[in-house]
């Protein structure tokens, strides 16, 4: 099974808010998971309603069944830094070098070193071991970049080794590689039951698989309910005035009777009604291109009050629910 669960996904489709109802359905039952940041955007905070979070590991939830959420803001330089002290024995030197500005000069200059730091960091604390042996977390969750530039931002190590043929940092680029690369990864895409996130979630793993990433499922955000049955839905699209007055009468509107509130509602909601038919025939389509990716398919339905601390775990729990254990 997956250690490292990497999510990405088109730029508002709520990766983010995802990748910590993952964590917190993987940290399920007594498990420990990290929930890990990259992007500088303080947005895993902000969902658990808890101060900017600081280059350190810490608690931020307990997950049903007494599991723990860990989280992490990674920050290239503070990376740079460990990295310094981890290979070359950098201590004080290292600090040296940020307060010249250094570190922030070279990952300025080097935005493919930012991105070795940034995935380093989070498969270290998917290898980092106790001393009992046992792996630290039992799950890493990674709020990855978006869709366009995931794969890039994975493969850079294997660019990286490429050029640094021997040394520690080509022994480290490929070590993470190992982990990328590995069955203890799988790269997860978030997408909208619409056009375009559709599109680029099968061309995001299409570009997965050709530089051959592990992918792992696609999670369908914000799925609204059907209003309307089929065969309701169908009788709109066919504009059928008498099956739609009888949808509207068995939602409770008043008696199908000519003349009645149901009938007298039907000209007034009938293009709203075809309006919905045509989503739901576009979600419909959208659907059956995801299916036709082969991987598995989860759904969370749209929070219509928005995300607070409590829809986070609503929709932690249904994530939990369709999750392989």
């Amino acid at each position: 099974m997956s250690r490292l669960h990497v999510v990405s996904g088109k730029g508002g489709t709520g990766k983010t808010t995802v990748a910590a109802a993952l964590a917190l359905a993987l940290a399920a039952e007594g498990r420990r998971t990290l929930l890990v940041e990259v992007e500088g955007r303080q947005g895993i905070a902000q969902l658990f309603e808890t101060e900017p979070l600081p280059y350190e590991e810490r608690k931020i939830a307990t997950a049903p069944g007494g599991g723990e959420v860990h989280a992490l803001a990674i920050d290239p330089e503070f990376a740079l830094l460990d990295y310094l002290h981890m290979f070359y024995k950098l201590g004080s030197a290292g600090r040296a070098l940020k307060k010249l500005g250094a570190i922030d000069f070279a990952t300025t200059i080097a935005p493919g070193l930012r991105d070795v730091l940034l995935t380093g960091k989070a498969c270290e604390a998917v290898r980092r071991k106790g001393k009992d042996g046992r792996f630290v977390y039992d799950s890493v969750v990674m709020d990855a970049p978006p869709t366009g530039r995931i794969t890039r931002f994975l493969n850079v190590n294997d660019e990286v080794a490429g050029l640094a043929r021997t040394g520690p940092i080509h022994n480290q680029a490929q070590a993470v590689m190992r982990v990328l690369k590995s069955p203890q990864t799988a790269v997860h895409m978030v997408t909208l039951l619409e056009e375009m996130p559709v599109q680029e979630t099968a061309d995001g793993i299409a570009e997965l698989r050709a530089d051959g990433l592990p992918t792992g499922g696609v999670i369908i955000n914000m799925v609204r309910p059907a209003v309307l049955d089929h065969e309701a839905v169908e009788a709109v699209a066919n504009g059928q005035r008498t099956a739609v007055a009888k949808a509207l009468s068995q939602a409770g509107l008043g008696g199908a009777r000519r003349g009645g509130m149901a009938e007298r509602l039907v000209d007034p909601l009938l293009e709203q009604a075809r309006e919905h038919a045509e989503r739901v025939a576009l979600e419909r389509a959208q659907r059956a291109e995801l299916t036709g990716l082969g991987l598995p398919l989860h759904e969370l339905e749209l929070l219509t009050d928005g995300i607070d601390l409590a829809g986070l775990y609503r929709l932690a729990t249904d994530l939990r629910k369709q999750w392989p254990a």
